[in-house]
């Protein structure tokens, strides 16, 4: 399925409108939001594997308003949007990271936080050293997993 296709009309709307109210525009740190066109032309063109969650989620806020979120007052979005947080699931969980990832790798974002244009690899960034101590209880613990057989005659 194409980009163009992965979403009807009225899941873009709806995408644009929940994407604002996720994380809307800010004068004050000079960055869009997340409903700017550059960044839903990403989200599109990224669904990828998580358009079928993506859609969903979509389809259950549409539900829950009963009519495009586009037409709903401000307050009754934010009633909408409570009630999508409580029952939204993976689906919803889907839906914040997709508008997340999408927004937080717009350069326009990016040099808002202080970071350099570029891909995280080959450079890589530095990482302040932690107390590597604190795995200590995670290794300790029995492993939770099953072992694949080695592929070896015993």
């Amino acid at each position: 399925m194409s980009a163009e296709n992965a979403l009807s009309s009225l899941q873009r709307d709806d995408l644009r409108v929940v994407a604002a109210m996720i994380i809307p525009a800010s004068e004050l740190f000079g960055v869009p939001g997340a409903d700017d066109a550059a960044i839903q032309a990403d989200i599109l063109a990224t669904l990828g594997r998580d358009a079928e969650l993506v859609r969903e989620a979509l389809d259950h806020l549409a539900r829950l308003a009963g009519m495009p979120l586009a037409n709903l007052g401000e307050t009754v979005r934010e009633a909408i949007a409570r009630q999508f947080r409580a029952s939204g699931g993976a689906a919803a969980a889907t839906l914040t990271r997709v508008v997340l990832q999408c927004y937080y790798r717009d350069d326009r974002v990016l040099r808002s936080l202080g970071l350099e244009l570029r891909p995280p690899f080959p450079q890589g960034y530095a990482l302040e050293q932690g107390d590597w101590s604190l795995l200590d209880p995670v290794k300790a613990r029995p492993s939770m997993w099953r072992r694949a057989p080695s592929g070896k005659p015993d």
